[in-house]
């Protein structure tokens, strides 16, 4: 969660003619046009190149300028469908992801596992192939990212990964768009997390430094990113040239930033530890103070 603001716009697979009706409405130069995404999934942002980054993140701001500021119709996903899966509930990326295709001229299909057979008749892969025959992508939101793996394994449509335990790639290409805004680019930026080590804040270790910012994180002992995770995002840093700093100080970590990051303690799934982490995460909310 950026400060309190969270905010999505869904960036679709564009093929065809819809290829042919994006080059008439682009606003501005892209950050990168030797680009091909045609048919990816995007599981998490580890995947995703620098350029590739700088690309999506340019197509969003696009279309958003298009659509929400100019009032125009660009029906890229004509004909198209989304099946949507949501195996943990949600206000904000049900109703972006359903709103964001439609802008488009798509057709999003939100699917609970009470309204279709996975976990009762058919299993994860039935359900994959199934859908994959009659959707143009899935986006799926998960209690395991293995889930989405395997699902990109059946699949022959693109896996959009709307939440998993350990990647969250949407919110943080929507959390990016909104600090471009703001900033007007975000190399050089120092972004710093302070809260639980989880899905969210892995998505942002495995592309900051990809887009030239330097990365404070601070986890209560016990709640650190995960270690593998940690691994790839120092050597991403060194890579990028960009600095990174690990502590359990959230004073520490917040001195010089231009933007603090969070996220709820308490993720669904994890309620029983509530008093824990509660007790846990003291002197670690941001306040006005």
């Amino acid at each position: 969660m950026l400060f309190n603001v969270r905010k999505f716009f869904s960036v679709a697979k564009v093929t065809g003619t819809s290829k042919q009706l994006l080059r008439q409405f682009w606003f501005g130069s892209p950050a990168q046009m030797n680009v091909h995404l045609k048919g990816r999934d995007l599981l998490t942002l580890e995947n995703y190149t620098a350029h590739e980054l700088e690309y999506l993140l340019w197509m969003a701001s696009d279309l958003k300028g298009r659509i929400k500021h100019k009032g125009e119709y660009l029906p890229l996903m004509q004909g198209k469908s989304l099946a949507m899966i949501f195996e943990k509930r949600s206000t904000r990326t049900r109703l972006s992801a359903e709103t964001g295709f439609a802008l488009l001229g798509g057709h999003p299909s939100f699917l609970t596992t009470q309204d279709i057979h996975l976990g009762a008749n058919e299993n994860l892969t039935d359900t994959t192939r199934v859908l994959s025959s009659m959707a143009n992508a899935i986006m799926a939101r998960v209690y395991k990212h293995n889930d989405l793996e395997l699902m990109a394994k059946e699949a022959t449509i693109p896996i959009i990964n709307g939440l998993s335990n350990l990647h969250h790639p949407l919110q943080i290409l929507a959390d990016y768009l909104t600090l471009q805004e703001h900033f007007g680019g975000l190399k050089g930026l120092t972004v710093t997390w302070i809260g639980d080590g989880n899905n969210v804040l892995h998505s942002i270790m495995t592309s900051a430094a990809k887009l030239g910012m330097h990365l404070r994180i601070a986890t209560p002992r016990g709640f650190e990113p995960d270690f593998g995770i940690t691994q790839i995002t120092e050597e991403y840093s060194k890579e990028y040239g960009t600095k990174l700093l690990l502590t359990t100080d959230p004073l520490e970590a917040a001195d010089g930033a231009n933007v603090l990051v969070t996220d709820t303690w308490i993720s669904m799934g994890k309620e029983e530890e509530k008093k824990e982490r509660l007790k846990a995460f003291q002197g670690y909310q941001i306040t006005m103070q």
